[in-house]
C-alpha cells in the first residue's frame, strides 16, 4: 500500500518524511517538548492500527543512523512533510529538508533517570528542580544520549540524558521516576586553599633554661652505716631565704656593735677620732647640737599684688 510516493507497511506505521523546524509553521511552544506535527494521512493509517496511546515514535536520520523518539502535538502538516523542535533536529544532525524515517513505537515507563547539565549555571537558578519538572510535563519520552532544553527567565538550558532505566529510551508519561544529577560538564573541583603565611618576623628559638642551683637539697647519711631518719613534715626552706637570714642576722650583730660602742665612747657612730682632739672632739659635738637646734625666725611674708587698689584723682582738680 503506496500513498503519494510514501510507502505505507502492514505490520506498522513507518513512513519517511522530509523534516523541518517548528519556526517554519510560526509554533515556538513546540521547541518546549519533544513533540512534532505530522500530516493528516499519517493519522488516517494509525486509525487502521492496533497502536497504543500516548503514541510514541522512533525517529532515525538515515544518513548517520542516529536515532531518537518523541510523540505527536497534532495533525496539520503538509503531506509529505513533519515539523519538529530544533533542537531535536539538532540531536538527529538534520538539515532542514532532511529525510527522517519515522516509526510507531511502544517504551516502558521510565523508573530512573541521570541527567547532566552542559553549564553550572542552571544549578544558580532558585528551584532548579521545580523549573526541570515543568519542563518534563511537556515530553512524552527520554533516550539516552539526547540533549533536551529547558528555556527559563529568557534563557535556554541545554541537559544530556547520560543514563534511563530501565532501557536506552523510556516513557515518562503518568509514571514515578527517580531523578539524578551529573556534575555540569564545566563543573571543575575547587582548588585546596593553601594556609596563608603569618604576618610578622619569624619565631625566634627560646634558649632552654639551665637549671639553677640549690643548696641543702641532698640527703644526710650517717658515718657509722645505719640509715638516716627522714624528718616527717619538716619545712624546706629555699637558698635565697637562708641568704636572706644570714645577711639580717650579720646586720643586726654590727649593728648592736657600733651602738654599744658609741655608748662607751661617747662618740657619734660612724667617725674615727684619733689623738686628744678626742675629748675635744666630743665637746664640740656637744655643743653644736643646740645651735642646730636653733630655729631661723620666719621671714615676712611680701604683701601681694591687688588690681585697682589706688587712689582716684579728678581732672578739675
Amino acid at each position: 500500500m503506496y500513498y503519494d510516493g510514501y510507502g505505507y507497511h502492514n505490520t506498522g506505521f513507518e513512513q519517511t518524511y522530509r523534516c523541518y523546524p517548528s519556526s517554519f509553521i510560526d509554533k515556538p511552544l513546540l521547541e518546549a517538548g519533544d513533540k512534532i506535527i505530522m500530516p493528516p494521512s499519517a493519522l488516517d493509517r494509525l486509525a487502521h492500527l492496533n497502536v497504543e496511546y500516548p503514541m510514541l515514535f522512533e525517529l532515525r536520520n538515515v544518513a548517520t543512523s542516529r536515532t531518537s523518539h518523541c510523540g505527536v502535538l497534532e495533525f496539520t502538516a503538509e503531506e509529505g512533510m513533519i515539523y519538529m523542535p530544533y533542537w531535536m533536529m539538532q540531536n538527529l544532525l538534520l538539515q532542514e529538508g532532511d529525510i527522517i524515517m519515522v516509526k510507531n513505537v511502544t517504551l516502558p515507563k521510565g523508573t530512573y533517570v541521570k541527567l547532566q547539565p552542559h553549564t553550572t549555571d542552571f544549578l544558580d537558578i532558585s528551584n532548579p528542580k521545580a523549573i526541570l519538572e515543568k519542563t518534563l510535563r511537556s515530553f512524552s519520552c527520554l533516550t539516552t544520549g539526547d540533549s533536551i532544553m529547558v528555556a527559563y527567565n529568557s534563557k535556554q538550558y541545554y541537559i544530556d540524558i547520560v543514563e534511563a532505566k530501565p532501557s536506552s529510551a523510556i516513557s515518562i508519561i503518568e509514571t514515578d521516576c527517580e531523578v539524578d544529577f551529573a556534575p555540569p560538564l564545566d563543573y571543575k573541583e575547587p582548588q585546596p586553599v593553601k594556609a596563608a603565611d603569618p604576618v610578622g618576623p619569624p619565631a625566634q628559638d627560646v634558649p632552654e633554661e639551665k637549671p639553677k642551683f640549690s643548696a641543702f637539697t641532698g640527703t644526710g647519711r650517717r658515718l657509722d652505716g645505719r640509715p638516716a631518719k627522714q624528718q616527717e613534715n619538716v619545712p624546706m626552706i629555699a637558698p635565697s631565704t637562708v641568704n636572706q637570714l644570714a645577711k639580717s642576722a650579720t646586720d643586726d650583730k654590727s649593728g648592736s656593735a657600733a651602738s654599744t660602742s658609741s655608748s662607751k665612747t661617747g662618740r657619734p657612730g660612724g667617725k674615727l677620732v684619733f689623738g686628744s682632739n678626742s675629748s675635744r672632739t666630743s665637746k664640740e659635738t656637744q655643743k653644736e647640737a643646740p645651735k642646730e637646734a636653733k630655729q631661723e625666725p620666719p621671714k615676712k611674708e611680701e604683701p601681694k599684688f591687688e588690681a585697682f587698689t589706688g587712689k582716684k584723682y579728678s581732672l578739675k582738680g
